[in-house]
């Protein structure tokens, strides 16, 4: 029996970490930062609408620091990291989340879908780990939020599933790159979630299909996604590296 003394101090799998996850102002990437919270971390979460970002800020409650800012664009990436090194000063976990997906079929795809998707995708996560390295802790886990499209083919989304392929790409060479501290690079590949953004970009039908395409016949719940996410930043991975984990309740193996 732990004393009421001990019961104050049991170690969350995060205490004392410091924690950076981008588009963490709704959705999968906002319950993981309400899990790294609970679990003792203190979090910085990046939002481009400031409404959203002070709500989010709101529900999380405490240990967090919400920095309004587009992942595409380098300036505000410059401000976040400058945020996180004048608050905290260092940084162990980066979740690089923020992303957009639009079904544009061959054939219709143009200039600005290509661009748009990839400057965020691929462009946008490439510079948020590199402009986070001076500030990361060796020992630490950096982890992508890459898409189950990149591994199984959809009608309209080769854009978008191109775009979270590149990210398994910079997991091999950044791994090896980063090996000498001892740094993991992860990719966590999220299958159809229930999120204000699928709800944005899926129709009814399309939702119904997805659905018909898991075996429990359900979308995953952004809190599924939370823990396999507390499980790549946490020590619990500490032998996972270069691995994309499939986080879709079989839907890309059927």
């Amino acid at each position: 029996m732990l004393s009421d003394g001990m019961k104050g101090k049991i170690m969350g799998k995060l205490d004392g970490k410091v924690a950076v996850i981008t588009g963490g102002s709704s959705g999968m990437a906002l319950a993981s930062a309400m899990r790294f919270v609970e679990e003792g971390a203190y979090v910085f979460i990046t939002g481009r609408r400031q409404e959203t970002l002070d709500e989010a800020v709101k529900l999380i409650g405490r240990n967090v620091t919400g920095a309004r800012g587009d992942a595409a664009n380098l300036d505000d990436l410059d401000r976040l990291f400058e945020t996180v090194k004048r608050e905290k000063g260092k940084i162990d976990v980066l979740y690089a989340s923020a992303g957009t997906g639009e079904a544009v079929p061959l054939g219709e795809i143009t200039e600005q879908h290509f661009d748009a998707t990839f400057d965020l995708n691929t462009r946008g996560t490439l510079f948020t780990v590199q402009k986070a390295l001076p500030l990361f802790n060796d020992g630490g886990s950096i982890f992508m939020t890459g898409s189950v499209a990149s591994v199984k083919g959809f009608p309209g989304y080769s854009v978008y599933a191109a775009s979270k392929a590149a990210l398994h790409a910079f997991a091999r060479g950044w791994l090896n790159e980063l090996k000498g501290r001892n740094i993991r690079v992860n990719v966590l590949h999220p299958g159809p979630i229930a999120t204000p953004m699928q709800d944005q970009v899926l129709t009814a039908e399309a939702k119904r299909m997805f659905e018909s395409l898991i075996p429990r016949g359900q979308m995953g719940r952004p809190e599924e996604i939370a823990t396999a996410a507390l499980f790549l930043a946490s020590d619990d991975s500490s032998f996972v590296n270069g691995l994309e984990l499939s986080v879709d309740g079989g839907f890309s193996a059927i």
